[in-house]
């Protein structure tokens, strides 16, 4: 069959807090058959018209090659409740009325397999329970239709479901010293009380009697057990001379041979009880590595932490000379310490191996912090030891284990007060926040900051700037997308307008590079790759902003950013950074190098969960004290948030816009001389519609239709803040009052999302305006849509967008509320983030000011007159407010 190595599309499933929704994943150079892309579009359809249906479908497959990690969860989550129904002795008595629900071990496994990818933030003990019963629906649904029993139900889906029989074998402890341990065979029977459609649990000698007369039924119930009895002599011996139907007494040897036996009796429709010890391995061997108990000379991943290798059975510590006693003894069960234990010569022989081979090492060296929390990763590889026949537990020592919990619950440090001159009161997360990046720099360890968009990351890391100048001074480079260079200025102007600040880029690069004349050094991703002199200097702290910028860690980006010499390093961003693990090995390979190995071993490991799916949580322990992640969701910040967030987006004019800018300012200057009245007003209203089209996409004023992203800074913002929106798969509105703005910018969210959106204006029909509210709204997932602002204004129910973006500003706050609350408004669960654009310098920065201060003006004049009262400004006054920047 043929391969595809071009760029593809993937399915995957992202999560809520409700449940899931489906969508594509563009990926690159992966392999995708033709039959798993018809795969993919199959279930994409199915999982559009009923999700919930289709996931109950979906546990019916084997695990394929179509399906994704997420995907592979969903059917691993669908599959444990079809297991669970055919596990049930009694099923074919409570049909629908069977008990479904999970126990805490299988909550525990499940939680265990869930995947880096969208919105597994969401997924929590509740969402599983919510989920599991909306499967567990689906099955009662159709069961309670089927007239068939339900072990046809469930194989007329997939022939190859093992149904239980409804025959027990149960093994207990006995206090017995010649027969320690009692077997009793039984099998469920139906409740023939009034009322009840439970099973009741009988001994097998009883179904002799109950079936006397009906051999075809008796054979059924027994089938199970021949089917065990041909695969053990053990068993067949018991039936031959007819024990098996009474209860028995069994020796150690007689009971660890049935208990060795399971897997055969289980393959064979028996379900077996038999004592926890051994079900959960709680009683067996182990090699334990305690790390950290002492605080290291040191600070930082290099730091040397001592190691201390232990053995145990069960949570009985032994010594090694005891173990070599158990070495001369029979294999099979014994008694120690009152703990019954298995003795298997060749494990014993290899944990004593391990463990002189731990103790030679724990003498000559101890482990760097980075490999102390690597060891969950590999601690087998990290010892030299064969995990494959020793169960090797590590466990963090007191002074180890005291500071991760510090860094995963950081609502435990004892508060830092910023500095005296930061100019804001820290909400309380944000304070938890700034105390964290004070904590993680203290211990000498990277952090990432990955606050959702809108919770006030560059307000949190410029209180810890502050702090650091206020009380240490030294250097910092912060590193940023171009677009952001206007926001952060405004920012540390607002918050800090002590902290000296140089920009490097553009031209002011040129001129700035002794490093010698502020705290504070701000650069872009492109300007770094250029800027050499940056990896010659040493710096304090290096900070980058919307780090998924060094996700690839094969760019030239990424290895010369990488390569920047600082004491401290901190990563922020607003996505979601565990979506893909290899984003996530390159972010950490910035902040903390070796955390994570090197690319062959998280490469090497990253095939491992692909295979069994069960160490996400292994890799999240390692990675979660590192980064900081609050939701717009979590109840703690809730309390703290409006349920409108409005943010002001300054964005920077490409030189192609300053260049048309200010010759309009110079054309209009001019022409000012030599007009009055109404042809003045008409120059000067036409004038502000002229700078707002430059300020939008020089193509908007020229007339051309490129678009070119690069000519605008608006575009290039709206990148950014899309591009962390389509990593949550959440929606956005746009909003312009240009009618000819709305298809060049639904093009360029296009690429953004890989999607089509939607886009109204004053020319699409009402018809058209309800079928495209509904479709916003709802299953599929439609990312955007852009409006013109007047025909969004009203009417419209957008309840499915977070995100409101104004992309140029009508400077009358009512209509923009207006539209803002097309979103915001009955109907919506979730808090809406709202984006006014403004290009800094230019006049929709000017009037932004004006409209601030003066309330008045903004609701008595600009409210009742539109733009009407900048004409009555005189000519002075006019200039001042158009030049670029405030010139003269």
């Amino acid at each position: 069959m043929e391969q595809k190595y071009k760029e593809t599309k993937e399915l995957i499933a992202i999560f809520t807090q409700t449940g899931f929704t489906v969508d594509y994943e563009i990926v690159s150079k992966k392999k995708l058959s033709e039959e798993n892309q018809r795969n993919q579009e199959i279930w994409y359809g199915r999982f559009l018209e009923d999700k919930y249906n289709a996931l109950w479908e979906l546990g019916f497959s084997n695990q394929d090659n179509w399906m994704s990690q997420s995907i592979v969860f969903l059917n691993f989550l669908a599959n444990k409740l079809i297991m669970k129904i055919s596990r049930q002795s009694d099923i074919e008595f409570t049909r629908e009325e069977a008990e479904l629900s999970l126990d805490y071990d299988e909550f525990d496994e499940i939680k265990s397999r869930i995947p880096f990818s969208i919105g597994i933030e969401f997924i929590n003990r509740e969402w599983i329970s919510f989920t599991f019963e909306k499967i567990a629906d689906v099955y009662r649904k159709e069961i309670s239709a089927y007239k068939g029993t339900v072990k046809d139900f469930l194989m007329e889906r997939n022939t190859n479901i093992n149904v239980v029989g409804r025959v027990f074998f149960h093994l207990v402890e006995n206090k017995d010293e010649n027969y320690p341990f009692a077997f009793l065979a039984t099998y469920s029977t139906e409740n023939k009380d009034v009322g009840l459609h439970k099973a009741k649990h009988m001994p097998l000698k009883n179904a002799l009697l109950e079936y006397k007369d009906d051999k075809t039924k008796l054979l059924q119930l027994m089938s199970t057990i021949s089917k065990a009895a041909d695969k053990s002599d053990f068993i067949s011996e018991l039936m031959e001379n007819g024990e098996l139907f009474s209860p028995l007494k069994f020796t150690k040897k007689e009971a660890y041979t049935i208990l060795k036996e399971i897997p055969i009796y289980e393959k064979s429709g028996i379900m077996c009880r038999i004592p926890n010890w051994w079900k959960k391995k709680s009683n067996s061997l182990r090699l334990s590595v305690s790390i950290g108990d002492k605080e290291p000379s040191k600070v930082g991943m290099d730091a040397l932490l001592a190691f201390q290798p232990e053995i145990f059975f069960g949570e009985e510590k032994i010594s090694k000379e005891e173990l070599k006693k158990l070495l001369l003894e029979s294999e099979g069960l014994t008694l120690i310490k009152g703990k019954w234990i298995e003795i298997d010569k060749n494990k014993l022989s290899q944990v004593l191996e391990a463990y002189e081979k731990a103790s030679s090492l724990a003498k000559e060296e101890g482990l760097t912090i980075a490999e102390a929390m690597r060891m969950e990763l590999n601690a087998g590889e990290s010892l030299g030891i064969n995990e494959e026949y020793i169960d090797l537990e590590v466990s963090n020592g007191a002074w180890l284990k005291k500071i991760r919990e510090t860094m995963v619950n950081p609502e435990i440090i004892k508060e830092i007060k910023p500095s005296e001159s930061f100019n804001a009161i820290l909400r309380p997360y944000q304070q938890t926040g700034f105390s964290w990046l004070s904590y993680m720099q203290k211990l000498g360890f990277g952090a990432c900051l990955a606050d959702d968009m809108g919770l006030g990351k560059t307000v949190q890391i410029i209180a810890f700037l502050e702090k650091i100048r206020a009380e240490k001074g030294g250097k910092v480079l912060l590193i940023i997308p171009a677009s952001l260079i206007g926001n952060w200025k405004k920012e540390i102007e607002k918050f800090a307008p002590e902290m000296s600040v140089v920009v490097l880029h553009g031209k002011e690069a040129a001129t700035s590079l002794k490093f010698e004349n502020a705290f504070l050094y701000i650069t872009t991703y492109g300007m770094a790759t250029r800027l050499e002199e940056l990896k010659n200097e040493s710096w304090d702290v290096l900070i980058l902003d919307e780090a998924q910028a060094i996700k690839n860690p094969g760019t030239k980006q990424t290895k010369t950013i990488k390569q920047i010499n600082a004491q401290t390093r901190i990563a922020m961003t607003g996505t979601p950074i565990e979506n893909r693990l290899s984003d996530l090995w390159s972010l950490f390979d910035f902040l903390d190098p070796g955390l994570l190995g090197n690319a062959k071993e998280f490469s090497n490991f990253t095939k491992g969960i692909a295979t069994n799916n069960t160490n996400y949580a292994k890799l999240r322990n390692i990675v979660n004290p590192f980064i900081l992640r609050r939701l717009k969701t979590d109840k703690k910040v809730i309390a703290d948030l409006p349920e409108k967030v409005e943010i002001k987006e300054y964005a920077s004019l490409s030189k192609k816009q300053i260049v048309l800018y200010n010759k309009l300012v110079k054309e209009l200057e001019s022409k000012l001389q030599t007009s009055a009245g109404i042809e003045r007003k008409g120059l000067v209203l036409g004038s502000i519609i002229k700078f707002k089209q430059i300020c939008n996409h020089p193509d908007q004023y020229l007339g051309i239709g490129e678009y070119k992203a690069n000519y605008s800074g608006k575009f290039e913002q709206l990148r950014d803040i899309c591009e962390n929106i389509y990593e949550k798969r959440e929606r956005v509105l746009v909003f312009t009052q240009f009618k000819e703005m709305t298809e060049p910018i639904a093009d360029f969210l296009e690429k953004i999302f890989n999607k089509k959106g939607l886009v109204l204006h004053g020319g699409t029909s009402v018809k058209n305006r309800g079928e495209m509210v509904e479709s916003f709204n709802g299953e599929g997932y439609i990312p955007f849509m852009v409006l013109s602002l007047k025909a969004g204004g009203v009417g419209l129910n957008l309840t499915a967008a977070n995100h409101v973006i104004h992309f140029d500003r009508w400077w009358n706050p009512a209509v923009e509320n207006q539209a803002t609350d097309r979103a915001f408004r009955i109907g919506q669960t979730k808090n809406v983030m709202v984006h006014k654009f403004i290009t800094t310098g230019t006049i929709e920065e000017k009037i932004d000011s004006m409209i601030e201060e003066k309330q008045k003006l903004a609701g008595d004049i600009i409210g009742s007159s539109g733009e009407n009262w900048i004409t009555e400004l005189d000519n002075r006054s006019l200039m001042e407010l158009f030049r670029l920047g405030g010139e003269k």
